[in-house]
């Protein structure tokens, strides 16, 4: 046993000043530590906030532009669609007049051709009803003969469909007259008037067939006499009358002899 077992130890005991500042040290530097923890920690949660508000804007200005550009795109489509249905149908309608057009002109030229086929063979009947019929004899004196039988109708009355001897309507009157003389007419005023040689009304002479209306289609038929008249069955009110050319201005004439 050391001899100084039993003697107090003589360390010097630590000043209660020391402990109080090094407690208090301590607790500052937690404090502090506390404190800075605390202070930085609300700057980098704004600082990650900021981040986050950003990253969200950014997202969002990225998603608007991705939805305006696909817009665009439809919109784009949409547009090209419509174009190209309009450029059809342009098309289609162009096509639809062409086709319209073209059957119109051959529609047109057939009825030309059946036309001037129907000229043609009404051409080639009166050439030949000329060639059969029998000519009328040269000479005024037959002429004279005709002009003769005509004024002895004058007065004698007017009923539609008769040829004489005691009535005519025109056309039958201008049959009688010519058969006068060997000439054989048809009946109606319409065929009438496209016999013989059509003539002006400038070089009229004793024994021209008149005609009122147009040729082929003639309502009236009558005979010019000279001197500026003609002899006609005019109407029932009237019969058959001479009367001056301006009485009744005619609209074509033609010769039979």
């Amino acid at each position: 046993m050391s001899r100084n077992a039993h003697v107090p130890r003589h360390r010097k005991p630590r000043s209660s000043n020391v402990n109080k500042a090094l407690r208090a040290g301590a607790t500052g530097g937690v404090l502090g530590a506390v404190a800075l923890t605390t202070a930085i920690s609300p700057a980098s949660s704004a600082a990650e906030k900021q981040d986050e508000a950003a990253e969200t804007v950014e997202m969002a200005t990225v998603s608007n532009s991705v939805e305006e550009s696909t817009t665009q795109a439809a919109d784009s489509l949409k547009t090209n669609a419509l174009q190209r249905q309009v450029t059809q149908a342009e098309a289609k309608a162009t096509e639809n007049a062409q086709n319209s057009a073209d059957k119109a002109k051959k529609k047109a030229e057939a009825a030309e051709r059946k036309a001037e086929a129907a000229r043609k063979q009404a051409a080639e009947s009166r050439a030949s009803r000329t060639t059969e019929r029998t000519a009328l004899p040269s000479g005024s004196g037959n002429v004279a003969g005709m002009i003769s039988f005509l004024k002895a109708q004058v007065g004698k009355s007017y009923v539609m469909g008769a040829s004489g001897p005691s009535s005519y309507d025109c056309s039958g009157l201008t049959q009688a007259a010519f058969k006068q003389l060997g000439v054989s007419l048809p009946r109606t005023s319409q065929a009438q008037s496209t016999e013989g040689t059509p003539v002006s009304m400038d070089s009229l002479q004793p024994g021209d067939m008149l005609y009122w209306g147009g040729a082929g289609s003639a309502y009236h038929v009558g005979v010019y006499v000279g001197g500026g008249k003609f002899i006609g069955a005019q109407n029932s009110s009237t019969g058959v009358v001479e009367k001056s050319l301006d009485y009744d201005p005619p609209s074509g004439a033609v010769r039979l002899q």
